[in-house]
């Protein structure tokens, strides 16, 4: 017997994908060095040409895109445990 719910594994993805992961938090240069740190306890490499950055209008927030390959639904579940509970990330999407 299963203990997941039903439909707990479907996912619109077709696993291994390239897969956005968007990050907002301040424009420090601690955030950028923590959200890579993160993404990468559960991903093998991140290219450096995969990470792309936008500062603010106002120069206070930054906001990360990192592109990875995703393996499946539980690693993309893990990154984004980890990065919501990270105090420095305002936003993980």
């Amino acid at each position: 017997m299963s203990t997941q719910e039903p439909g707990a594994d479907e996912t619109p993805f077709e696993f291994p994908c390239s897969f956005p992961i968007k990050v907002f938090g301040p424009a420090l240069p601690e955030f950028r060095v923590r959200v890579l740190a993160l993404i990468r306890e559960h991903v093998a490499e991140i290219d450096e040409t995969a990470v792309r950055e936008n500062l603010s209008s106002g120069g206070r927030y930054l906001s990360m895109t990192v592109t990875i390959e995703a393996t499946d639904r539980a690693q993309l579940d893990a990154i984004y445990r980890a990065l919501t509970a990270c105090e420095l990330v305002t936003m993980a999407l």
